[in-house]
């Protein structure tokens, strides 16, 4: 980001210190944060280190599915062509990539690894019967404004691509604010609460990304309108099919469909499903019926060393032997 634009960017004067000079510190995880507009293979906003964290995610909520969020080795653009269609897949990873900006801000700004930002001290409120104010609360509203202007800095064009990367940016971040809770601890001899504090917190980003799962299976398909204005020719979205539920600002939105993922497609971005682990047992999508799209699958036997027969100690600690299991694996053909 140039100089020029945070000059002449309308931010808070705190917010655009930390765009211009880049100085927000997100601790090691998130150290990265602002050096370099990559992100999910394009989105910008994040940086290698982010990369993983928003893959990690996206992998573990796809491990079933035909298509399960497949890196390239060494590469930035780790989730290739997929990002290059308006498709459901698009649509996931830029919800839960902007939600991942908001996440680590906040997280980093509640752990005070940040200069630039502390605790929320505004929404508070009254304690509440048995607890009281205690704690440092999340200030995740600061976290959302960073990744709003990470996250959408390239989607001002008037295009119908910008306005769904923007729905889905913003449906993505709304869901850390949907999401906020009162967290809890106790104070006392022996656990016994006699005193209680609490203070407002984010939610496990497991739980954003089960949530955004949800939003991706009922995803709203829409159609591309184009009206001219002021500017010239806008394109924008509508429902394609009026008699279902219109799409509200939480959800998730795409307009092209996507690829089967069963074969291995370098222009799609599809690496297959062959070698993929199924389960015999399911009749869902991870199933091998489904997940190996009719071709079969193999079984091999596979033997895992575990814990076992393991014994409580008084007091304290656990001892296990150690077991060998054979299990049967399941690869589609």
């Amino acid at each position: 980001m140039s100089l020029l634009f945070c000059c002449n960017h309308r931010l808070t004067p705190v917010l655009l210190c930390f765009l211009c000079n880049r100085s927000l510190a997100l601790g090691q995880q998130y150290s990265s944060l602002g050096s370099q507009p990559i992100l999910c293979g394009s989105i910008p906003g994040l940086v290698p280190k982010q990369l993983r964290f928003c893959r990690k995610e996206c992998q573990h909520q796809f491990r079933g599915r035909r298509w399960n969020c497949t890196t390239i080795k060494d590469n930035l653009a780790i989730f290739g062509p997929v990002l290059d269609k308006a498709t459901r897949e698009s649509a996931f990873v830029h919800a839960i990539a902007s939600a991942g900006v908001a996440f680590a801000v906040t997280r980093s700004c509640a752990e005070g690894t940040s200069t630039m930002c502390g605790c929320d001290s505004h929404h508070k409120g009254p304690p509440g019967e048995g607890w009281k104010w205690g704690g440092c609360s999340e200030d995740a509203e600061f976290g959302v404004l960073v990744s709003r202007e990470f996250a959408d800095a390239r989607e001002n064009r008037p295009d119908a691509r910008s306005a769904m990367n923007r729905h889905n940016n913003e449906a993505g971040r709304s869901t850390i604010l949907d999401h906020m809770h009162l967290r809890c601890k106790c104070h006392g001899l022996s656990g016994s609460c006699e005193v209680k504090t609490c203070w407002w917190a984010q939610p496990d980003f497991r739980t954003l990304g089960d949530y955004l799962k949800d939003k991706y299976d009922s995803a709203s398909e829409m159609i591309v309108e184009k009206h001219r204005e002021s500017r010239g020719w806008v394109e924008t979205l509508r429902v394609k099919y009026a008699f279902f539920k219109h799409p509200t600002e939480r959800d998730l939105v795409y307009y092209e469909g996507s690829p089967n993922f069963c074969e291995p497609n370098t222009e799609t971005g599809s690496f297959g499903t062959r070698d993929r682990v199924c389960n015999v047992s399911s009749h869902g999508i991870e199933g091998c019926d489904l997940l190996c799209c009719g071709r079969g699958h193999n079984t091999r036997t596979e033997k895992r060393k575990e814990k076992c027969h393991c014994i409580f100690h008084w007091c304290c600690y656990v001892s296990c032997q150690e077991c060998v299991r054979v299990y049967d694996v399941h690869t589609c053909k």
